[in-house]
């Protein structure tokens, strides 16, 4: 087995909470109120698109809130799909140290619409983190699809068992594992720097 020379680090749930997902849009229907299953049922229609870079922000909205004149402003509704995303602090520290100590290929892999992707990273300074960004939005891959991780090992020219995969869902952890990326479920952000010794990662 090779030794470990990729971080791939999911963004939502890892580094962030998650940015828009069900929790976030049933949020939005109690704020602003909206049918939650008409909204969900709008969202799933045009989830994909949306999230591989071919539906706007401005468009998703038009499809799934502003069909019909609303009590509230676009602007109103972006501010509070922004204020969803928060810092999960000492995994941002963990990163950091990481992209400092200089050993890693440190990669973005993460599922996100262009315009709220842009929006973490630059709120966050992810930037300062990550030197590539292969979110779905640019790439037009979306985990768990077996598309995303190989083209994520292409850029990085990595051997699947030299890169390690830190992801919050189940899903996408075992889809890389079966292409034999190794992999670290991530339950609890507050835990990343500890389980990445565990299996001997560490930054410096």
């Amino acid at each position: 087995m090779g030794k470990v020379s990729a971080l791939f680090w999911d963004v939502g749930g890892v580094l962030l909470t998650n940015g828009w997902d069900q929790e976030g849009r049933s949020a939005a229907a109690a704020r602003f109120h909206l049918d939650l299953e008409e909204l969900e049922r709008r969202h799933w229609r045009v989830a994909e698109a949306f999230e591989t870079g071919g539906l706007d922000l401005d468009r998703y909205l038009a499809e799934t809130v502003f069909d019909e004149p609303r009590s509230f402003t676009p602007a109103e509704f972006v501010e509070f799909m922004h204020s969803r995303s928060q810092p999960y602090e000492s995994a941002l520290a963990c990163a950091r140290s990481f992209r400092e100590g200089g050993r890693y290929v440190l990669t973005a892999l993460n599922n996100e619409s262009r315009e709220l992707n842009e929006y973490r990273v630059a709120t966050f300074h992810l930037r300062e983190i990550f030197p590539f960004f292969l979110s779905s939005c640019y790439t037009g891959r979306r985990k768990p699809s077996p598309d995303a991780f190989r083209f994520a090992l292409q850029v990085t020219q990595c051997a699947p068992d030299e890169a390690l995969l830190l992801d919050d869902r189940r899903e996408n952890v075992d889809a890389a594992a079966q292409l034999g990326l190794r992999t670290l479920w991530v339950q609890d952000p507050e835990r990343v720097r500890e389980e990445l010794a565990t299996a001997g990662i560490v930054a410096g």
